[in-house]
């Protein structure tokens, strides 16, 4: 079974610091035999984990072959964070390194801290390698001015995005065409489909009860539908009174309404993410939230015959509203100690290269964030992961999740998520639902002052 290669759970490594790398470096590292040749040597280390190395071994064969007297050595591990922070305090950084602001070694939250990260800016400035242009055009929109690739809220990338995922509601496309259904546009509609499925003996709507984080897939393109992007950096700045926002009351309310007025799957609280993804899919609900590896993940119990995957982006309150896909991005960097920066910066664009980029779907079945990306993968991806990644393409905004980086004993995710249980056992109302997530808030911009 294909893993994911990035989990639902990304607060958590958001709203943690870990020391500063640089404190008390050592001395620089030894000169190397490739150094006293004259030889240029990039040094690479990438994160092996469901995307595999394969694709980082040809690429660099690749780049090799087409810069002849460039060597390029491959550091691949799945706990690759945890081996070369060592390396990067001893100063002796890697030349490139892949590995996503998720990871729970902390790397790149750390290096952003501590303002160790090269300023990318002139790559993506820099001429796009495939056509006219420049490279920044060539990338999808939305993907470098969120705090997961310019982390300084200035404009500049330090970090490149690589993969990327995307989150949103999925359903039975076969019977919502059996049954004349429309894929619900607005959230009205949602709850309309489902009076019409408790006629019929169903739920509208089924969630991985003990992973609640899972809702993330809703819950932010609400914010950002119905109060702006605004009100959703507000509430990821922990600014006081988001939660008291437009946008944040009308998302919570929606959580509120499931529970209240029975349209959740009974047992949902209760279930593993794998039970409730197979409650789905046995018709019990028509609606989960999951992300693009959702049919990879359970590909062997999908039924054979009366069901084929539909997915769609969140509803919004308004129809003509824009709509918005919750998607998380992995990331490729350069720390600033490195010994040969600007060979990695060329190494980094070649990575967008149309030709790279199918190679990289076919060896490592991840997409590229580039605007011919998803048609370059289509024929490494099944017919579902496709549909998700098409979003994009049809008007829907991607938006990260992008909490400010605060040292606290609060864990934001927890706060966030953790109360879906008591929201759909009616033990817990939205308003006070969101008056303690302003508490949680209080606290985090407390931390943060000191």
């Amino acid at each position: 079974m294909k893993k994911r290669s990035i989990k639902m759970l990304t607060l958590l490594a958001a709203t943690t610091i870990g020391v500063s790398l640089f404190a008390g470096c050592g001395s620089k590292p030894k000169e190397s035999d490739a150094d006293k040749k004259g030889e240029q040597v990039l040094n690479i280390a990438v994160f092996e984990g469901g995307h595999g190395s394969e694709y980082w071994k040809e690429v660099s064969k690749r780049f090799e072959e087409k810069n002849p007297g460039v060597k390029v050595n491959v550091e691949a591990n799945p706990k690759i964070g945890e081996i070369i922070r060592p390396k990067i305090t001893s100063g002796d950084a890697p030349d490139f390194i892949y590995l996503g602001s998720t990871d729970p070694s902390g790397l790149a939250n750390a290096l952003i801290k501590d303002n160790a990260l090269e300023d990318l800016t002139d790559v993506f400035d820099g001429k796009n390698p495939d056509g006219e242009g420049k490279l920044k055009d060539k990338i999808l929109d939305g993907f470098l001015n969120t705090s997961l690739t310019a982390p300084y809220g200035d404009g500049k990338v330090f970090l490149a995005p690589l993969y990327y995922n995307v989150t949103g509601l999925w359903y039975n496309k076969t019977y919502f065409e059996k049954k004349g259904y429309k894929a619900p546009e607005t959230w009205d509609q949602f709850f309309a489909l489902g009076d019409k499925a408790k006629k019929d003996g169903k739920a509208l709507f089924t969630y991985q009860g003990l992973n609640p984080s899972y809702n993330e897939a809703l819950i932010w393109p609400m914010i950002a539908s119905a109060g702006g992007e605004k009100e959703l950096k507000a509430i990821f700045n922990y600014d006081k009174g988001a939660w008291e926002s437009n946008g944040a009351k009308k998302a919570l309310d929606v959580f509120e309404k499931i529970g209240k007025d029975g349209y959740l799957l009974k047992g949902t609280v209760g279930m593993s993410h794998t039970l409730a993804q197979q409650a789905f899919l046995d018709g019990k609900a028509l609606f989960i939230p999951n992300g693009n590896w959702f049919e990879d993940e359970m590909k062997e119990t999908i039924p054979k015959e009366g069901f084929s995957f539909g997915f769609m982006a969140p509803p919004v309150f308004k129809s003509g509203d824009t709509r918005y896909a919750t998607t998380m991005i992995e990331q490729m960097y350069i720390p600033k100690e490195a010994k040969n920066k600007d060979l990695a910066k060329k190494f980094l664009a070649f990575q967008y290269e149309d030709e790279n980029v199918k190679l990289n779907s076919k060896l490592s079945g991840g997409v590229v964030p580039i605007k011919k990306g998803l048609e370059l993968a289509k024929e490494n991806l099944n017919q579902s992961n496709y549909e998700c990644f098409k979003i994009f393409e049809e008007g829907v905004k991607p938006i990260t999740v992008d909490f400010k980086t605060v040292k606290s004993e609060v864990n934001i995710a927890d706060e966030v998520y953790n109360p879906l249980a008591s929201i759909m056992n009616k033990e817990l109302t939205a308003k006070e639902w969101a008056e303690k997530l302003e508490k949680a808030d209080a606290k985090l911009r407390e931390a943060a002052s000191k």
